[in-house]
């Protein structure tokens, strides 16, 4: 056959690649969804009431919530089940009939671990309203779903149903998957979680406030320097200073109540001491930055410490 009587070689098929920019609105439509999702309202808040009944607000609340820690929890445990259930899916893959018992074991580890992974999950959750907890349950559903689906897969493993196993164990994936872009949307989109006193930049010079003569003792009050609000108390000729913003959720110190040598936000309950900032009580872990406090011709001054 001649050159010219030879049919044209065929135009090879361009892969189908779905660009990263669509994949990211769809994931952020889904997430903005989520979070307009006022009719799951009602049902958030009865679930808030009950976690709060059998959470507290005492040791069992801030070992949940990580003031033992000085960090939340909830991120720290959540790298156990999803380690546990990638290692029994990578088995399952390229492990072969000789590793079916090794991943049945670990996926029975990710269940048991994900028990206290919910649990701090849901005492981080019950201070939380509107946006955050429309997407937290959102979050918590899908998760609860995911460990549905690895006991399945665990139970089937255990009664020599291996492939039904895998199955169940790659829809949990799947479904664990989804929440955890919403728990990443929460911390990320959402500042669920953060210390909401690091950005605030304290003055670092003497800086005059209010005449000392407008303080009451014991009574918190309100001052801003430089740019941001401090609660500022006096205790006979002891003066001390804080960030007025709590580092849990924000809340406003200077609002709530003195006890203990500590100021409590009105929010949630936290409890800073009042000397160095450092948290008596959750659910807030990190310390409330301080804040150096004195008198000069009946001028309030205040200043960051030289630690902050």
């Amino acid at each position: 056959m001649s050159t010219e009587e030879r049919p044209p070689s065929p135009i090879p098929a361009e892969p189908v690649v779905v660009p990263v920019d669509a994949i990211t609105q769809l994931l952020e439509s889904f997430a903005r969804r989520v979070e307009d999702l006022r009719a799951a309202d009602g049902v958030a808040k009865q679930i808030q009431g009950l976690v709060h009944d059998a959470v507290g607000r005492g040791a069992l609340r801030d070992a949940l919530t990580g003031r033992w820690l000085g960090h939340a929890v909830h991120p720290v445990l959540t790298d156990l089940p999803i380690g546990f259930w990638t290692s029994a899916f990578t088995l399952d893959l390229i492990g072969g009939r000789r590793s079916r018992p090794a991943a049945q074991l670990l996926v029975g580890l990710g269940v048991l671990s994900a028990l206290p992974t919910a649990a701090s999950g849901a005492a981080d959750w019950s201070d939380t309203a509107g946006k955050e907890r429309r997407v937290g349950l959102v979050h918590a559903a899908l998760n609860t779903a995911a460990i549905g689906f690895f006991t399945a897969s665990w139970l089937a493993r255990r009664g020599g149903r291996n492939g039904r196993g895998v199955l169940y164990g790659l829809a949990g994936s799947a479904v664990a998957t989804g929440g955890g872009y919403l728990g990443g949307h929460m911390v990320q989109r959402l500042g669920l979680g953060v210390d909401h006193t690091t950005f605030d930049q304290l003055p670092t010079e003497w800086t005059p406030t209010l005449p000392a003569s407008e303080w009451l003792d014991d009574t918190p009050r309100r001052v801003r320097a430089g740019g941001v609000d401090i609660v500022v108390v006096r205790e006979g000729d002891a003066w001390f200073g804080l960030a007025a913003r709590c580092t849990h959720a924000g809340g406003p110190l200077d609002e709530g109540a003195l006890r203990d040598g500590c100021i409590e936000c009105p929010w949630h309950g936290s409890r800073f001491r009042l000397r160095d900032g450092s948290v008596a009580q959750g659910p807030a872990f990190a310390p409330q930055p301080v804040v150096s406090v004195r008198v000069r011709d009946d001028i309030v001054e205040v200043r960051a410490t030289s630690e902050g």
